[in-house]
């Protein structure tokens, strides 16, 4: 079967939470691995755990900034296709801008009502983890430029 974990890079406890437990209760990742600041998420990323099938980054992060972490994982062979959707609570032009320049796969600013949260994050992970087409092999990048297909 394939991996169908989730790197969530969020510093802030509560939202944290409400993510994971949108998944949870949806049935979307086996497993939710968290990353309360950046330097976190580079060690898990880079480290010899198996990659996640996503990574849902906030910006604004401890340590290593979000933007940072994603600059990181687009210069990396190991990371350079992992898809990677910015959840954040910034609705800035330039963060907007920054991420996609940097490769973000998506921009996607946090609800504030606790519902939308809930839902929100439920279509996140039923999209990137269900639905999106993933490079089997990060080293083609024919394979990732025609979706691998």
């Amino acid at each position: 079967m394939a991996n169908t974990s989730v790197l969530l890079v969020e510093d802030n406890d509560d939202d944290a939470e409400l993510t994971m437990r949108a998944f949870r209760k949806h049935n979307v990742a086996n497993v939710v691995h968290r990353a309360a600041d950046g330097q976190q998420a580079l060690d898990f990323l880079f480290g010899s755990n198996e990659p996640p099938a996503l990574v849902l980054l906030d910006l604004k992060l401890p340590l290593v900034d979000g933007l940072d972490v994603l600059r990181r994982m687009r210069d990396d062979e190991r990371t350079r296709f992992l898809p990677v959707v910015v959840l954040t609570s910034s609705s800035e032009e330039r963060d907007i801008v920054e991420s996609y320049r940097l490769g973000a796969n998506s921009y996607v600013r946090k609800p504030v009502d606790f519902d939308q949260f809930l839902e929100a994050a439920r279509q996140l992970g039923l999209y990137w983890i269900v639905l999106n087409k993933r490079v089997a092999d990060p080293a083609t990048p024919a394979a990732a430029m025609t979706g691998g297909s």
